[in-house]
């Protein structure tokens, strides 16, 4: 293995990777940009469906996965219009992440609140993506099992979890080393591939159930609680689950700056997410409305880990496996901008260290010359970023009640907030005309929902850790 220093200008290196990274990478279409976001939509969130569809019951479950469903398709399309700065057809400049557009639109004040509820988000993917693979990790051996010793055996793997983190993270470790957002293409593709496998299998598994029972389970009210208090912290963070499956805007803009252009990149984008949003829909309603009409009032809180199913045991097990390798890549999609974000103040702040500006190129043996280059200062932030990340896992392992706390941080502020501010600045629309009072009041009844999501979250994380 040849080891060979980069000693370029800090400066020149600098110049060189911005070239690359707003020239040459822009070669995305429309089925990339699909792929991107339904990588970074269909995750974790599928599996809660059919919990929060049982919370809510037989009209209230479909009807706020719809809900939340256009309101991600209304904020999509307010953002990609953002992508131009300052005009959305003519904008000379090209705005390639979040907080950057909050910055330029609506001033320094609030890209500082919009980075605190973006890097909330995404760190909260993160610990969110390492409970859940920990626990399909946990869920393959369970499930081998339960086929060896019967459904009744003692097989609950529990003390293992914090390992499966630990394997997690240092797989993380490795693959946190992709260089930035363009280089992943294929792991998207893998992870959209994966996603699609899993959401299929439980649907199949839940149908496959309906059958064999010759009933739907489940009522229009959902499932009973200990009392109307109980029944209403479960509605509200049923609410924050479904938040936390849909929104993908604070990944848009770096997911747009992909996009090749003609077309313009808004009018792509509008058409991927239009796709994206329509396929993830129905594979949502599919599981959450079969998974609850397959166990009723008994709806595990993860569909594909909570042991509802257990033959065929090689389906489940490959089903749990598929999930493991999306969320491989799902964790990267909403990494790479945090590391985008630490690695850039670093370059800016100091120019000239040694530490920050070095580059090492790895010659691969037998790889016909084929060239890795490696960044100290990326190995060590990255890396450092996992170790948090695992950690927190570790604190907090209770997957529905996170993922409600989650989804209901980021829902409002990122998903509706700053994107409707940002369209009513860039389009100068008057105020208290239709269109302003249609927007604002979009905005209130998000921020309606997103509260008494978020506090009925935080209570079952609260009760969780305290049991």
């Amino acid at each position: 293995m040849d080891i060979k220093e980069n000693n370029e200008s800090p400066v020149l290196r600098s110049t060189e990777l911005q070239l690359h990274d707003s020239v040459c990478a822009r070669t995305g279409t429309l089925w990339t940009a699909v792929a991107h976001i339904i990588t970074g939509v269909i995750g974790a969130g599928v599996l809660s469906l059919a919990w929060a569809t049982a919370k809510l019951g037989w009209i209230g479950g479909p009807a706020a996965l719809i809900g939340f469903a256009g309101v991600t398709l209304v904020s999509a399309f307010l953002l990609s219009d953002c992508y131009l700065f300052p005009d959305a057809v003519n904008g000379p400049l090209r705005l390639n992440s979040y907080s950057q557009a909050v910055k330029l639109y609506l001033g320094k004040t609030n890209q500082i609140v919009c980075g605190v509820f973006v890097y909330i988000s995404l760190v909260g993917v993160g610990v969110a993506y390492t409970i859940v693979t920990a626990t399909c990790i946990r869920a393959i051996f369970r499930s081998n099992c339960y086929h060896r010793k019967g459904h009744n055996a003692t097989c609950s793997y529990g003390d293992k979890n914090n390992y499966f983190m630990l394997l997690f993270g240092v797989l993380q470790i490795f693959m946190s080393q992709i260089p930035n957002f363009h280089d992943m293409l294929w792991l998207s593709v893998v992870a959209a591939v994966m996603s699609f496998a899993y959401s299929s299998i439980g649907l199949g598994l839940a149908f496959g159930q309906i059958i064999e029972k010759r009933q739907i389970e489940g009522s229009v009210k959902g499932s009973p609680a200990e009392n109307r208090g109980a029944k209403v912290w479960l509605l509200f963070q049923a609410l924050g689950n479904i938040a936390f499956s849909y929104p993908f805007s604070i990944i848009l803009l770096e997911i747009q700056d992909t996009l090749r252009s003609p077309p313009a990149e808004k009018q792509t984008m509008k058409k991927a997410s239009a796709a994206a949003v329509f396929i993830t829909t129905f594979f949502y309603l599919c599981c959450g409305c079969f998974g609850y009409a397959a166990f009723g009032d008994a709806t595990p809180g993860n569909l594909l880990t909570g042991f509802g199913f257990y033959e065929p045991f090689w389906l489940v097990d490959f089903a749990n496996a598929c999930i493991v390798l999306h969320l491989v890549g799902g964790y990267q999609v909403y990494s790479q901008p945090i590391f985008a974000a630490m690695e850039r103040v670093l370059t800016e702040r100091y120019p000239q260290n040694k530490l920050i500006s070095k580059f090492y190129g790895f010659k691969l043996p037998s790889s016909r010359g084929v060239t890795v280059t490696l960044s100290p200062m990326r190995l060590c932030l990255r890396t450092t970023y996992v170790v948090i990340i695992t950690g927190v896992s570790i604190l907090f392992p209770y997957f529905n009640e996170v993922l409600g706390v989650l989804g209901a941080v980021g829902f409002w502020p990122l998903a509706v907030y700053f994107p409707v501010e940002m369209c009513i600045l860039q389009k100068k629309i008057p105020v208290w005309t239709r269109q302003w009072i249609l927007l604002r009041a979009f905005s209130f009844v998000c921020l309606l929902v997103s509260v008494l999501a978020l506090v009925g979250s935080i209570y079952g994380l609260v009760a969780a850790k305290l049991r």
